[in-house]
């Protein structure tokens, strides 16, 4: 998933990467909202209280006419 991370109304990192994400010790690829759990972004090690995390999927859809 493509991440966007904003920090005080402002966006400190625009399409990074979620490198990983774990429930309790175990990998996995979807977590239920509302329950814990870690995650790890490529590049990126700066996380703070209040930051706001957005994943999402960047889809290409082609034109018709």
């Amino acid at each position: 998933s493509k991440v966007r991370i904003v920090r005080e109304n402002v966006v400190v990192l625009e399409l990074g990467t979620l490198q990983t994400l774990k429930r309790f010790k175990d990998e996995v690829s979807e977590v239920v909202a509302g329950q814990e759990c870690g995650m790890q972004f490529a590049g990126f090690q700066d996380i703070r209280v209040g930051d706001v995390i957005e994943c999402f999927n960047v889809e290409t859809v082609a034109r018709t006419l």
